[in-house]
Formats: C-alpha cells, sequence, structure tokens
C-alpha cells in the first residue's frame, strides 16, 4: 500500500507545548494510542503518516504519545489514510471529544467486540497496574489451562483453533510483568480461590502460579475477605510515567468496558480501591490463603485420581 504523496514542509518552528488539563491528558493518550495502533496494524512508518497530517514525524509521534493535541482534521484524514470503517472512525470521534473537551465527555463507554484489546496496548505503556478482580483470577495472573477453562465457557460456539487464539492473546500480556515495569497489585477476592475453572489439577496449577507471583518483587497480591463488602465488577487503574503522573480507569462491564480519566471519576475509582485494598488479608495472610487454595485443590485432585 502506497503512502500519501510527499508534501513540501517549511522549517518548523521550535516546539511550545500546550498544556493540557488533568482529565485531557489521558484521554489524548487513549487517542494517540488507537492511532498509533492502526498505523502499526497496516505497516505504514511515522514518516508515511506523517505526510497525510502535512506534518514531521516528531510531531505524529508526540500525537500518538498523547502529548500534543489532537485536530479533529488531522484525525479524520488519518481515518480516511487507514481506511477504517464506520464503526472506527466513531471511536475515534468519540476519543476526539473526550480529550478535546473533558468536562463534557467525563468517560466513554467501548461497545466494540475488541474492547479488551484497547486495555491490553495500555497496560504494555503503563508505570503501575492496580487491578481488583471480584470473579475469576484477574487475567494478568491467569495460566493457560485456568485461562482455557474461562474462554470455553463464556465463549461458546468457538473452535478448538478459536480457542487457542484467545488464551494465547491473555497469556502473552504477562510478558511485561518479566520487565521491571509495569509493576501490578492485584486484589483477588477470596471466593476466586474455591470457583472451580477446569479440573481440580488446573485449580491447583493456578493457584500454585499465584503463590509464585507472590515471591517477584513486582508482583503484588492481596486476598479480600470473604465478608468484605465489595463491587461486583473488576476496576483497573493504571498510571503512566511520562512527565506528570498521568492515570486512567477502566471498568469492565458484561459486553464493554468504560475508561474513566475524568478527575472527580477518577478519585471515585481510586477511593473504592482503597476501600478494597482495606479489606484484604496482609500479605504474609495473603500468602497462607493461596496456600490453604492449593491444599484443598490437591486433596480435591487425589479424590478424582481412579483407584
Amino acid at each position: 500500500m502506497s503512502a500519501a504523496r510527499k508534501v513540501r514542509r517549511e522549517p518548523e518552528a521550535p516546539v511550545v507545548r500546550m498544556q493540557a488539563s488533568d482529565e485531557q491528558r489521558p484521554a489524548g493518550r487513549l487517542l494517540g494510542d488507537e492511532l498509533r495502533y492502526h498505523r502499526e496494524r497496516l505497516g505504514f512508518t511515522l514518516s508515511d503518516a506523517a505526510q497525510v497530517i502535512r506534518a514531521s514525524t516528531s510531531k505524529l509521534s508526540r500525537l500518538e504519545r498523547g502529548e500534543s493535541p489532537a485536530k479533529p482534521r488531522d484525525v479524520h484524514d488519518l481515518a480516511a489514510f487507514y481506511g477504517l470503517s464506520r464503526e472506527q472512525h466513531s471511536q475515534l470521534d468519540q476519543l476526539l471529544a473526550q480529550a478535546g473537551n473533558a468536562d463534557l465527555y467525563a468517560r466513554f463507554a467501548d461497545v466494540t467486540p475488541n474492547f479488551l484489546k484497547r486495555l491490553i496496548r495500555l497496560e504494555a505503556t503503563a508505570q503501575s497496574i492496580t487491578v481488583f478482580e471480584p470473579r475469576v483470577v484477574p487475567g494478568l495472573l491467569q495460566n493457560e489451562e485456568y485461562a482455557r477453562a474461562i474462554v470455553r465457557i463464556t465463549e461458546i460456539g468457538l473452535s478448538d483453533v478459536e480457542v487457542d487464539r484467545i488464551v494465547a492473546l491473555r497469556t502473552q500480556r504477562q510478558v511485561m510483568l518479566d520487565r521491571g515495569v509495569p509493576t501490578l497489585a492485584a486484589l483477588i477476592s477470596e471466593e476466586i480461590l474455591y470457583r472451580p475453572f477446569g479440573t481440580a489439577d488446573v485449580m491447583t496449577e493456578q493457584m500454585a502460579f499465584l503463590l509464585k507471583a507472590t515471591q517477584t518483587n513486582r508482583v503484588n497480591i492481596r486476598i479480600v475477605r470473604k465478608a468484605a463488602m465489595v463491587p461486583p465488577y473488576p476496576v483497573f487503574h493504571l498510571t503512566f510515567a511520562d512527565g506528570d503522573c498521568q492515570e486512567l480507569a477502566y471498568v469492565e462491564h458484561l459486553d464493554g468496558a468504560t475508561y474513566v480519566t475524568q478527575k472527580r471519576q477518577l478519585d471515585k475509582y481510586r477511593h473504592l480501591l482503597d476501600n478494597v485494598r482495606a479489606s484484604t488479608y496482609e500479605r504474609v495472610e495473603s500468602v497462607a490463603a493461596l496456600k490453604r487454595a492449593i491444599e484443598h485443590w490437591e486433596r480435591l485432585a487425589a479424590a478424582e485420581e481412579p483407584s
């Protein structure tokens, strides 16, 4: 696919960065991340795309990092160049509106089937991730067979090949935890440790996987006490270390997700996570809770073995 024709540009004046509001910066990051995703997916270089919006590669790079305010014309020109569908173009319009007027668009609902893919791309650039999960082991801490069992239950009618691809996507998210960044704090409801997904052997291995994760300095697992009053839905909180400490929250629903960037709403979800954290066991007790779960599933696995 050929790039747009080259245009002659005058030398640029020194860049003076506009100061975005606390709400606009994370919204701009989401928009820039989406634009970068489509460019890389189609195999275009920064130079290819920069010509489309009559800009330098450094300006486009700042746009994709959310460091420069996005102009509607540039976003629309890039969407046309990338050949995006009407639905994809509409998503960019929502992000553009939020980035340009955070007071009016405090958050946006992502209703496309690809809502999780955006979170996965953002995880890779985060400085820290905090996740509360009341239903299953968080995706970043699922081993392969546990993930496979969940996919088979929640995604009915998929072929083995399709299931394998989804499982691979989930497990590949864990690769970034081999680096020093991001750090992960996982608040996991105690009921999850005893909720079966797969065989007793699968659950034993998954609990052992969590226990091993507690031994690293990048993963902090806290088990939420059974009696705690907690939200019935997962909540993610991500921070980013470029410039001022930027952040966003991600709240998952049955068939979509909400990304929160407005300060008042972020304060609400930080407070919510603080309340959940206050209901967790301390580290030593959390480790002990995982060991009890391992013993539980080992007993069940032994009972399932043919005599």
